[in-house]
Parts: C-alpha cells; sequence; structure tokens
C-alpha cells in the first residue's frame, strides 16, 4: 500500500527537516517487509489570500491535486480522534489487509482545514488537543509511519 504525505508549509533545512528525512527513510527501508511503501511529500506554502475559508480551500485545492479518487484521505486535525500507536500500525495494516492501494495523510496550515476536505476525509486524527507548527507535526507524523511499520513487522524499536 502507497503511503503519501500532503502538508501545508515548507521546511527549511536544518535539524528538524534531518529528523523528518531520517524517519522517512527509516520507513522507505522498513515498510516495504510489510507492504508500506512511502511514495513522499508533497508540500505546498500557505496561502495569502484575504479570509480564512479562501485560504483554506485554497490550501485544501493545492494539497489534492493530483491525487487518485480512490486513496483513503487521512486528515489530522484537533478535532480527530487519538490514537495510541499500535491502533495506528493496526489501521493502517487493517487498510493494506483490505486491498487499499494508497493512504494520503493530509496536515494543515496554520488556519487548519477546509471544511470539505476534512468531511471527505475516511479519518480524522488528533495528535492531541494542543496545536503544533507544522515542522513538529511532521516530525510526530514522520514518526509514527515509521513506528507502525515496525509494529507491524515484530521490530523491537517500539517498547510498550
Amino acid at each position: 500500500m502507497r503511503l503519501a504525505i500532503a502538508a501545508v508549509g515548507r521546511m527549511k533545512q536544518g535539524p528538524d527537516r534531518a529528523l523528518v528525512d531520517r524517519y522517512l527513510d527509516r520507513l522507505s527501508k522498513v515498510g516495504g517487509a510489510v507492504g508500506l511503501d512511502f511514495r513522499g511529500l508533497k508540500e505546498t506554502v500557505e496561502s495569502r489570500l484575504d479570509t480564512v475559508p479562501a485560504r483554506r480551500r485554497d490550501e485544501a485545492a493545492r494539497l489534492t491535486t493530483g491525487l487518485s479518487e480512490d486513496c483513503v484521505r487521512v486528515v489530522f486535525d484537533e478535532r480527530g480522534k487519538s490514537l495510541s500507536s499500535e491502533d495506528f500500525a493496526a489501521l493502517l495494516g487493517d487498510w493494506r489487509d483490505a486491498g487499499r492501494r494508497e493512504v494520503c495523510f493530509f496536515l494543515g496550515g496554520p488556519d487548519g482545514h477546509d471544511p470539505d476536505l476534512a468531511d471527505g476525509a475516511e479519518r480524522l486524527i488528533a495528535f492531541g488537543k494542543m496545536t503544533f507548527p507544522h515542522q513538529i507535526a511532521r516530525l510526530m507524523l514522520a514518526e509514527q509511519l515509521y513506528r507502525a511499520a515496525t509494529i507491524l513487522a515484530g521490530h523491537p524499536y517500539h517498547r510498550a
């Protein structure tokens, strides 16, 4: 099953980006053995339109351009459900085992997600009730994807 991340905000070179890249590289190496194929990260800059609804629509349109219609859309939003790492891994495993071909994870900008994108998501997930900058949210998602692959592989990285 292919995995992709679509995110508002571009990360500059530096330690944050290096950590994200490290976890995504680890995911690429471990994921194949458990049927998870990381296909990349799509970044878009924050919209500069005048109103919050217009910015959200603009960002959602750019994030979803080129995605297949049948991909599982997972939107990270503070109103979503918090999952344990084991539950997140099980969710990915269930989608993989059900024959789903692609999962796309959406990380929004400072104004959040367009309601249509959130409403059309198969799953809303939260990292908790706190709000995080895009660099930290991206790092947490990258690490959790890697952790999910190791859980599915029975690798000792995850010790609960």
